[in-house]
């Protein structure tokens, strides 16, 4: 699966429009995941624990939005977009990525 923020994709047409497909997912971040941030916080530096969290999310919301849009007959998901936001106070971390999935000519 073809999967590109542009409009469009370098080499092949656009031949049909399958829908907007989305991919979302909802992570909890444990207490000894927070722990490790907060002591980051306090004395600087990158909380790993939080990185690799936030990496494996958007990698399961894109695979999840490529599924959606094979299932769709799709070739590509073009104009992606990959949103963060917070839920509750801070403990849960959606995202969400969305985009067009499209089938694409044979050139």
């Amino acid at each position: 699966m073809i999967v590109t923020t542009t409009h469009s994709v370098d080499g092949r047409q656009i031949t049909s429009y399958k829908g907007i497909v989305f991919g979302e997912v909802i992570s909890g971040v444990d207490m000894f995941k927070d722990f490790a941030a907060g002591i980051c916080n306090l004395v600087g530096g990158r909380s790993k624990s939080y990185e690799n969290e936030l990496l494996a999310a958007r990698n399961n919301a894109i695979d999840e939005m490529c599924q959606r849009a094979a299932a769709l007959g799709a070739h590509a998901v073009v104009g992606v977009d990959v949103d963060y936001e917070t839920l509750g106070n801070g403990g849960m971390l959606m995202v969400t990525a969305s985009g067009t999935a499209v089938t694409l000519s044979n050139m």
